[in-house]
C-alpha cells in the first residue's frame, strides 16, 4: 500500500489541529458562559433551591388606658405552616396534620383552596399551636418536612368581654379587604384589626412586616438560618393611650345583670374623652384570635341576645323622658318659657288637645309645677303645655340643627345616626300623611319617631354639665395640637342651665324618682326614662342620664344607662349609673371603695346614711 505523501500528512494534520482548537474553543466559551457569564443565574437557581424567604410578623401596638394601664399586648405564640409544594404533597401533609392539630375536612379543603391560589408564599395551617400540639410536631419533624413552627406575636385582651365592643378584634385579612384600596399595601395572611378600635386606628397598630431568611435541605426541612443574606427586622406598631377607664369597664361587666342587655356609656365632662364604653351582653376577643371556628362564629351571629352589636354606639331607643330635657333647652333657647315658670294648665293626670286627650304617667297628678319641677316628678303635661308653646315645626327644626338626626363622630368605625325628624316632610316620607300640631305632644316627652344611641343621650347631658357645648366624644387620647371640634351648642345663658341642672337634682333628691340611687360623695344628678320600643314589647326599656362631680363643685361626668325591658329607669338604670359613677370618682379622688354605695343599699343593709337629703329643701 502506498503511503501518504508527507505533505498531505502534514495538510491533515494542520485541520486535525484546527478542529481541535475549534472544539476546545467551544468548550472554553460554554464554560466561560456557564462559569462566569451565567454564573450569577445558577448561584440564585442554587439558593431557590436551599434558600426559604419568611415573612416576620411584626408585634401591634399596645393600648393603654386612662392611668397607664395595659388593656391589650401581645403575648409569644406558635404558628404552623407549610412550605409551597406540588398540591398531592400538600394534600397529604395536611391529612398527616390532622390528627395532631384537630383539623377538620372543610378546614383542609380551604386551606387547599388557599395553596391553589397564591403557589408562592407558605400556606399558614394554624395560627396559634398549644404547647402539646407543638411537642408533637418537633417530635415527628422527620415525617413533615415541608412543616415548618414559628413564633408569632398573639394579641391579649386583658379584660376579656369586659371591652369587647371597644376594642373589637383581629384576624386574617379577607381576600375583599386585600382588594380595597385601604388594604393596597397589605399581603395575604397579615393580621388586621376588624372591628372597633383595632380597626379604626389599624394604621397606627399595624406595624411593619420584616423578614428573613432560612436554609432547607433536599426535602425541604429547614437546618438553620441562613446568615449570608441580611434580612429586614419586623418594626413593632404604635401604642394606643386611651381616655376608657380598664378598671371601671370590669367593674360595669361584673354589675350589669347577665340576664338583661343594654349599654353604659361615661363621659369626661373636661374633654368629651369616653371613659366607659360597655354593651350588654359581650363577646370575648381573645376568641377571635387566632382565627374563631366556623361554628363559634355562627354561634355569636345567630345568638337572638345580638353579643356582636354594640348597642352603646349602634342600639337605637326612643329616649322618653330622658329627653324632655332637650325640650326644655329648646324652650328657653327660644323664650317659650322662662325659668320657673308654671304652665296655664295644672296636672290632673290628663291633658286634652282639641279631640286628643293625653295622659301622664301619674293618673292621681302633680298639680302646678315649674320647670324644675316637671324635671324632678317627669310631668308629662307640663312638657305637652311646652311643646305646643314651642310649636311642631320649631322643635323639630332645633332638635334636628341640634344634631339629634346625626352621629356623634366617636373614633369607631361604625355608628348609628339617630332618627329624629329633620323637617315636616319626614311625617309624609315615612308615614304617607302630612302631621298635625298634636304631633308635638309625643315629641316633647321623647316618643313618636325619635330613637337615639345612649352615646348621643351621654353627649346631650355632656353639652348641659358644661357650657352649653360639647365636643365629640373620643376613645384614643388626643395629641397636644388636637383641638376638639364642639358637636353641640345650646346657646343657652347660665341661668337657663342652672335651672336645668336644679331640674336633674331634684330627681335624685327627696321625693325624685330616683332618690334611692343618690351617693354619699358625689352630686349626682340626672333623668330616669321609661320606653316602650314597639307596640310587642311587653316590658319597657329602662333609661338614666345624668351627670356627677364633687359636691359643690361643677360636674366630671356624664353617664348614660340603658336596660332593654328593665322595666323602670328608677329600678334598673339608675343604680347601675350611681354605681359606675361612685366607682370610677373614688377611684379618682383617692376614696376607697364601698360595696354598699347608693342609699337603698345602706337601707337594705342596715347602714346609717347621715349623708342622705331627706328633704327637698336641703
Amino acid at each position: 500500500m502506498k503511503a501518504p505523501h508527507p505533505n498531505q500528512r502534514r495538510q491533515r494534520a494542520r485541520i486535525a489541529s484546527l478542529v481541535l482548537i475549534l472544539f476546545m474553543g467551544l468548550l472554553a466559551v460554554a464554560f466561560f458562559r456557564a462559569q462566569v457569564v451565567r454564573g450569577t443565574a445558577w448561584a440564585l437557581q442554587s439558593d431557590s433551591n436551599r434558600l426559604r424567604v419568611l415573612t416576620v410578623p411584626a408585634p401591634r401596638g399596645t393600648i393603654f388606658d386612662r392611668y397607664g394601664n395595659v388593656i391589650t399586648d401581645n403575648i409569644p405564640s406558635y404558628s404552623v405552616s407549610l412550605f409551597p409544594a406540588p398540591l398531592d404533597s400538600m394534600r397529604a401533609s395536611l391529612e398527616g396534620l390532622q390528627p395532631i392539630l384537630g383539623l377538620s375536612d372543610t378546614r383542609i379543603e380551604e386551606l387547599m383552596e388557599l395553596a391553589r391560589e397564591d403557589r408562592r408564599q407558605p400556606l399558614l395551617v394554624r395560627m396559634d399551636s398549644d404547647y402539646e400540639e407543638v411537642a408533637a410536631l418537633e417530635e415527628l419533624r422527620a415525617s413533615f418536612p415541608g412543616v415548618f413552627l414559628e413564633m408569632r406575636p398573639k394579641r391579649r385582651y386583658m379584660a376579656g368581654p369586659a371591652m369587647g365592643h371597644a376594642l373589637g378584634y383581629v384576624g386574617e385579612i379577607s381576600r375583599d379587604e386585600l382588594d380595597s384600596p385601604a388594604f393596597a399595601e397589605y399581603e395575604q395572611r397579615m393580621i388586621i384589626g376588624k372591628d372597633g378600635l383595632e380597626r379604626e386606628y389599624e394604621v397606627v397598630l399595624q406595624g411593619g412586616q420584616g423578614t428573613r431568611y432560612v436554609e432547607v435541605d433536599a426535602v425541604g426541612r429547614i437546618v438553620g438560618s441562613f446568615e449570608g443574606q441580611a434580612g429586614t427586622p419586623a418594626s413593632p406598631g404604635d401604642d394606643l393611650h386611651l381616655h376608657l377607664d380598664l378598671a371601671l369597664m370590669e367593674y360595669i361587666h361584673e354589675i350589669f345583670p347577665d340576664s338583661l342587655r343594654g349599654a353604659v356609656v361615661m363621659l369626661n365632662v373636661e374633654d368629651g374623652g369616653v371613659i366607659a364604653l360597655y354593651s350588654a351582653p359581650s363577646f370575648d376577643p381573645n376568641e377571635f384570635v387566632g382565627g374563631i371556628s366556623r361554628d363559634r362564629w355562627e354561634e355569636l351571629n345567630q345568638d337572638p341576645s345580638r353579643p356582636l352589636v354594640n348597642r352603646a354606639v349602634v342600639g337605637r331607643y326612643p329616649p322618653a323622658s330622658t329627653w324632655k330635657l332637650a325640650t326644655a333647652a329648646i324652650a328657653l333657647e327660644l323664650g317659650a318659657v322662662e325659668p320657673g315658670e308654671q304652665m296655664s294648665t295644672a296636672c290632673t293626670g290628663a291633658y286634652q288637645y282639641g279631640n286628643v286627650v293625653r295622659r301622664c304617667w301619674n293618673a292621681a297628678g302633680h298639680g302646678a309645677l315649674d320647670l324644675a319641677g316637671a324635671i324632678a316628678h317627669s310631668c308629662n303635661v307640663y312638657f305637652y303645655q311646652v311643646g305646643l308653646r314651642v310649636g311642631l315645626e320649631r322643635l323639630v327644626d332645633e332638635g334636628s340643627r341640634l344634631g339629634f338626626g346625626e352621629a356623634c363622630g366617636i373614633d369607631l368605625p361604625s355608628e348609628s345616626r339617630g332618627i329624629f325628624p329633620q323637617n315636616l316632610d319626614f311625617w309624609m316620607d315615612r308615614f304617607g300623611y302630612r302631621p298635625y300640631e298634636n304631633e308635638v305632644l309625643s315629641l316633647a316627652i321623647g316618643q313618636g319617631p325619635n330613637d337615639q344611641t345612649p352615646l348621643k343621650m351621654a353627649q346631650f347631658y355632656l353639652a348641659m354639665g358644661r357650657d352649653g357645648s360639647a365636643p365629640a366624644p373620643q376613645l384614643a387620647m388626643r395629641s397636644a395640637d388636637g383641638e376638639p371640634n364642639p358637636a353641640w351648642s345650646l346657646d343657652l345663658g347660665e341661668a337657663s342651665l342652672v335651672e336645668l341642672r336644679q331640674g336633674l337634682r331634684q330627681v335624685t333628691s327627696a321625693g325624685g324618682t330616683a332618690f334611692l340611687s343618690s351617693l354619699e360623695h358625689w352630686d349626682f344628678i340626672g333623668k330616669t326614662g321609661t320606653a316602650q320600643r314597639g307596640i310587642d314589647q311587653r316590658v319597657p326599656d329602662a333609661w338614666f342620664v345624668g351627670l356627677a362631680g364633687p359636691w359643690g363643685q361643677n360636674p366630671e361626668v356624664a353617664v348614660a344607662v340603658v336596660v332593654e325591658e328593665g322595666a323602670s329607669g328608677s329600678g334598673a338604670a339608675a343604680p347601675l349609673a350611681a354605681k359606675a359613677v361612685d366607682f370610677h370618682l373614688r377611684n379618682r379622688h383617692g376614696i376607697p371603695i364601698d360595696t354598699i354605695q347608693t342609699l337603698r343599699e345602706h337601707l337594705e343593709a342596715g347602714v346609717p346614711a347621715p349623708w342622705a337629703r331627706w328633704t327637698s329643701e336641703e
